[in-house]
């Protein structure tokens, strides 16, 4: 069964058959046209209720637009083979998202109405969207069906411009790949960031948070994503123009201010890379408990020059002015008070300095 659906506001198809939103739900649907669906009935329990298997309740939440709109079209070309393989066991839901924060709502709703997992097609932007959809008001969203066995879990499908999580898990971008794991159904607990300031709401990561001048190279290259991944390399040349390396305030695991001279930029990892493959934190796992930080000090533009391939492989950790330690909490200021500070979280932009990151462990279950 496949249902196709835009974000509470078009009708829901499902095996042929038109329904109308009967009330603001994700799933919930009426069919006058078929006497074994009441009017309460869940289009994902299917059309007999005397079914001997409960078939899984999937939401693929979907940026058609992403990769300039190549997301959307190797997902209409991947969706036959994905109905062939998981239709006769799940009830499958597809989200076409129509701008940002639109997979944060969708989430949200899906996880409300008792989806068994929610799955991102798409890019690490998407998965970033749907890892905080997850959570609410500093709280992980619940499910409020009472007969649900176990929690939502989380999907991916990488299609998108960076793949940068499915990396580390040593994923390839084959969504072919990516759907065999989906049918096979088996989940584990992976860690995830928050990062939070005072009078403001908490934000989500799931893989890199950084601070400085690759969070600024980031913001930059967002507006060049029409380019590939070659916008990470215009975004980083812009960044360096006029870029002065800062000192920072750090506190580590609720200790002690100290004084970081002369940052370059600070990675705070839950997962390996970012940027389109630079392996930042290569320590980190999303399984641990624990951010990997990296910082990289007092770095001149011939640095990154001359250092790139071993920032990209991984290997920077014994260069002059590259610390690494293991972390459950870290928190960040700027001391010269400017204001100018940039820090971004799975390439998304989020304003600057001050920050807190802290770690999650285990808080969402993810299928692999």
């Amino acid at each position: 069964m496949i249902c196709y659906y835009n974000h509470l506001v078009a009708p829901v198809v499902v095996v042929g058959l038109r329904f109308s939103i009967a009330k603001p739900s994700l799933f919930r649907a009426q069919n006058p046209m078929a006497s074994d669906l009441s009017s309460d009935s869940s289009v994902f329990r299917g059309v007999s209720s005397s079914s001997p298997k409960r078939r899984r309740d999937l939401v693929f939440v979907v940026n058609p637009r992403g990769a300039n709109g190549r997301t959307g079209k190797e997902w209409k070309k991947l969706l036959p083979y994905l109905q062939s393989r998981l239709g006769s066991d799940c009830n499958i839901c597809e989200s076409l998202t129509s701008g940002p924060s639109h997979a944060i709502d969708i989430t949200r709703e899906a996880i409300k109405d008792g989806a068994d997992a929610v799955i991102a097609v798409g890019g690490d932007g998407t998965l970033h969207e749907v890892v905080n959809g997850f959570f609410w008001d500093g709280k992980p969203v619940a499910n409020q069906k009472t007969e649900a066995v176990h929690s939502t879990a989380l999907g991916l499908i990488p299609l998108g411009t960076g793949s940068d999580f499915a990396r580390t898990l040593g994923w390839k971008n084959d969504p072919c790949e990516a759907i065999e794991r989906i049918a096979k159904g088996v989940r584990s607990r992976i860690d995830v960031g928050v990062i939070s300031r005072e009078g403001e709401g908490s934000h989500y990561f799931i893989n890199v948070a950084d601070i400085h001048l690759s969070a600024k190279a980031g913001y930059y290259a967002s507006r060049y994503k029409k380019f590939g991944n070659l916008c990470y390399v215009i975004g980083a040349l812009q960044a360096f123009m006029g870029h002065r390396n800062q000192d920072l305030r750090i506190k580590v695991n609720e200790g002690e201010w100290k004084t970081c001279s002369q940052v370059t930029a600070l990675c705070v990892g839950n997962a390996k890379y970012f940027g389109g493959g630079m392996k930042i934190t290569p320590n980190a796992d999303p399984r641990s408990g624990s951010f990997e930080v990296v910082i990289l000090q007092d770095f001149k533009w011939y640095d990154f020059l001359l250092k790139l391939q071993k920032l990209y492989n991984g290997t920077h950790l014994s260069v002059n002015n590259v610390t690494s330690r293991n972390v459950y909490t870290i928190e960040v200021d700027d001391i010269s008070g400017s204001g100018n500070i940039f820090i971004q979280s799975d390439g998304e932009y989020l304003g600057f300095l001050p920050r807190k990151l802290s770690i999650l462990p285990a808080a969402i279950e993810m299928i692999s």
